[in-house]
């Protein structure tokens, strides 16, 4: 079994990769190195630095003759996207359709795709489920919604196969700090620094932080999820709220030393409450097993610091 891992050298994928490779799958990564290391990707996959924009896509699939594609490559920084929505639009979805249309013509036999509680914007009821209204509120979050609507007619006209997995915030080792999880590495940098964080906004609003190596685990399962399970939406999450006030007070608490919090005006195009239910990926036989206050000493402690 091949399986392609598209931004397998950032964050997400790089976790991925090593599941994937642990359970002996043939695994092939595609990045461009913008904001993935050589270094995260383990030695017993193979690395091709490639952009997934590049004209020469189809012929690489053709060569290498994928079973599977996880579709992680992506610009995943909302404040980027307001500044930059074309860029943001060529990489999240004319990148996307260059990879559909590689997998379309080489028989990929299905397609996994990295989504977005971005996608829900601001909603009316939490927890959030699947079904609920999409109305994002930035442009990342419209490319990833837009992107989700590709593969359904991709699946009905073509009759590729795929899975969408929205992430809530992801969070843990070898996170950079843009994304939507970013802000768990930037505290965590800056705790560990002893300097003073900020906090956009006053500090309540709420995020649904999950594991990367729970996310990672979750990705692997989609790739060969039972046929039941295919062509749908999954959320990816603790299905738990935690306000930015209580992230910096665990991170604290991990660090063993006291945060100084500087509140500045809140940023466009931010969410203020955002919990996604996550009982929809039972049929992908997934469920979170990292508690936050574990998973954040752990990414603590990934930066060599004492704690």
């Amino acid at each position: 079994m091949k399986v392609l891992v598209t931004g397998g050298a950032g964050f997400i994928g790089s976790h991925t990769v090593d599941k994937m490779v642990a359970r002996g799958w043939t695994v092939v990564v595609l990045d461009n190195l913008s904001t993935g290391l050589r270094a995260n990707v383990s030695d017993k996959a193979r690395l091709i630095e490639m952009d997934i924009v590049d004209s020469q896509l189809s012929e690489l699939f053709q060569q290498e003759q994928f079973d599977y594609v996880l579709h992680l490559a992506a610009q995943t920084a909302v404040p980027y996207s307001i500044d930059h929505p074309d860029i943001d639009c060529q990489v999240n979805l004319l990148g996307l359709v260059n990879v559909l249309e590689a997998c379309r013509k080489t028989g990929v036999k299905r397609v996994v795709f990295s989504s977005s509680a971005a996608v829900y914007g601001d909603a009316d009821e939490l927890p959030i489920a699947e079904h609920s209204r999409l109305q994002p509120g930035s442009f990342y979050g419209l490319t990833k919604c837009t992107g989700e609507k590709y593969l359904a007619l991709y699946s009905q006209i073509h009759g590729l196969d795929y899975i969408v997995l929205r992430y809530a915030n992801v969070y843990g080792e070898r996170q950079g700090n843009s994304g939507e999880g970013g802000v768990v590495s930037i505290f965590t940098r800056k705790i560990a620094q002893q300097l003073p964080i900020s906090i956009f906004g006053d500090g309540g609003q709420t995020r649904d932080f999950i594991y990367v190596g729970d996310v990672a685990e979750a990705n692997c399962l989609a790739v060969l999820a039972p046929e039941a399970a295919v062509n749908n939406v999954y959320n990816i999450s603790t299905q738990t709220q935690t306000s930015v006030n209580d992230l910096v007070a665990v991170l604290a608490a991990a660090a063993g030393r006291q945060v100084t919090a500087n509140n500045l005006p809140a940023r466009e195009g931010d969410i203020y409450h955002s919990m996604l239910s996550n009982r929809a990926a039972a049929s992908l036989n997934w469920t979170p097993l990292m508690p936050l206050q574990a998973g954040l000493q752990r990414t603590y402690r990934s930066l060599n610091t004492t704690t």
